[in-house]
């Protein structure tokens, strides 16, 4: 028997007054998050969904998310969180694909129309049988869109006797972005998410007097998931959600709870950084450990943020297919800036070649992980996973080089790689020297095709506050600063960068 819903399980009765969640003004302790939990497991229940069910969710982060979560885990059935940002057509593909049985759907707001395109999302999809919406009022019990879950959960009891899983059970089915083709549902096992987080707390060690995290990446997304969510109930932390990423009112936040954990991508911290240079917003003074992960951090943002914070970032790797975290900058080891560090504990990371073959030294190669982190394959789709899996090792798509003491640094995703007049261009090398720049505050290159080279290598810059620069004067100090098969020929200014919803650059919008 192991079920992930143990992280808040032993919490709540080691330490049922402990506030587990802070939203605004709500503080909510552990014993109340496992009673509603234990209310929506018994709900489940009551509408025949059991053990290998799958249950969707869609909402942003707002205590619904560990309320429901918890309780489809309670009930032995599978989650399946869908990013918020879906469109209605998206939605039903979600839903179609993983073979939900029900969807809890956050209903929005004239912003972010989630509940209508849930709504229509569950209406075109065919096996899905219940569709309860997460009010965007505290406990309405009524809603346009459909039954309310506080109607639902009146007269479930609060006590609820978790269902027996095994450890190989798929406790969450994750979405890949699917950068190629249609999305893809990695499937995680109960171990794998629970071994996850009992890692991920082990490394970062504990501040006495207990921890508060910042929950700012989507919960739907498993950095937030395993990092911050299941981590930080673990060890009985307090959570303070924040729905949307504001860079000032994240300091703020961090300021007024006193927040001793954050973990972001690399463009929160520069857009915190940029806040605090701008407009010298007061730096928080509580923070203990920052860790970034989602993409690899700029250099020049890593030094600002020590600098700055006093703190430094701590660099881990991982994908959604890997629980998700693979390496880690290490407490205890040196820190190398621009590294993803090295395995963490029960994990391999090998470099090989396209036909599996490894890589000795330095490399560069494709980074092949094995471990307890691994998923069980893409449900429902044995070609995907053959390509991906072999012998237990998982394949990333993810170039690298590794150092003498075991330190790998990404190069680029093997599908950003540019091939320009024959020769490799890696997007990620560009970047970091075009931030060194003083008049540059965020670079994002990409390849565009060009009829003789194949592909020509273009910028898209983001320049700091007050510089004045030229296209064509920042075109001649990339020839003199980069070799000349990979300088962009091509710089375009712009006000901000298309991201996805946990804010990663989306470089297929900009190509």
């Amino acid at each position: 028997m192991l079920n992930l819903s143990i992280v808040l399980e032993d919490s709540a009765r080691t330490a049922p007054d402990d506030t587990a969640i802070v939203f605004g003004d709500l503080r909510l302790p552990y014993s109340m998050v496992d009673t509603i939990a234990n209310q929506v497991a018994n709900l489940l229940v009551a509408r025949g969904i059991g053990k290998g069910d799958k249950v969707a969710l869609a909402c942003p982060n707002l205590p619904y998310f560990p309320f429901v979560y918890f309780g489809i885990l309670k009930a032995g059935a599978t989650v399946v969180p869908l990013n918020v940002l879906l469109q209605s057509r998206e939605i039903a593909y979600h839903l179609d694909d993983s073979d939900a049985k029900a969807l809890f759907c956050f209903e929005g707001s004239p912003e972010l129309p989630l509940g209508e395109r849930g709504k229509a999302g569950f209406e075109a999809a065919e096996g899905c049988e219940h569709f309860f919406v997460l009010p965007a009022t505290a406990l309405a019990t009524e809603s346009e869109y459909g039954e309310s879950i506080w109607a639902a959960l009146n007269g479930m009891a609060g006590e609820f006797q978790t269902v027996q899983t095994a450890p190989e059970d798929t406790a969450v089915i994750l979405y890949t972005s699917g950068t190629t083709g249609q999305p893809k549902g990695a499937e995680l096992s109960h171990q794998n998410m629970l071994m996850n987080a009992m890692v991920s707390d082990e490394m970062f060690p504990r501040t006495p007097g207990g921890d508060t995290y910042l929950a700012v990446l989507p919960l739907f997304h498993s950095f937030g998931q395993t990092v911050v969510m299941n981590t930080g109930f673990r060890r009985r932390s307090t959570i303070v959600l924040m729905p949307r990423f504001e860079p000032g009112e994240a300091l703020a936040l961090m300021t007024k709870e006193n927040v001793t954990f954050f973990a972001g991508v690399p463009t929160m911290f520069w857009a915190m950084l940029t806040k605090i240079h701008a407009e010298g917003v007061p730096v928080p003074s509580a923070l203990r450990l920052a860790v970034a992960g989602g993409a690899s951090s700029p250099v020049e943002v890593l030094r600002d943020f020590q600098q700055t914070f006093g703190v430094g970032i701590l660099e881990g790797y991982g994908l959604s297919e890997t629980s998700p975290v693979a390496s880690f900058n290490q407490l205890g080891r040196p820190t190398k800036p621009g590294t993803i560090g090295t395995p963490i504990w029960g994990v391999e990371m090998r470099l090989i070649d396209s036909d599996w073959k490894t890589i000795e030294g330095e490399g560069p190669g494709e980074i092949a992980i094995r471990g307890h982190n691994v998923m069980k394959g893409y449900y429902g789709r044995p070609e995907a996973t053959d390509e991906v899996m072999n012998d237990g090792w998982f394949r990333t798509g993810d170039i690298a080089t590794r150092d003498a003491d075991g330190y790998y640094a990404i190069i680029d995703r093997a599908k950003d790689m540019i091939i320009r007049g024959g020769f490799n261009v890696y997007p990620r090398e560009l970047e970091e020297v075009l931030m060194t720049h003083p008049a540059v505050s965020l670079a994002a290159v990409v390849g565009v095709a060009h009829e003789s080279h194949g592909e020509e290598v273009k910028a898209y810059v983001i320049l700091t506050a007050g510089a004045s620069i030229t296209e064509a004067e920042l075109v001649d100090w990339c020839r003199e600063n980069m070799a000349a098969y990979k300088y962009p020929r091509v710089i375009e200014f712009r006000d901000s960068l298309p991201m996805t919803a946990t804010g990663k650059i989306l470089k297929r919008e900009l190509r």
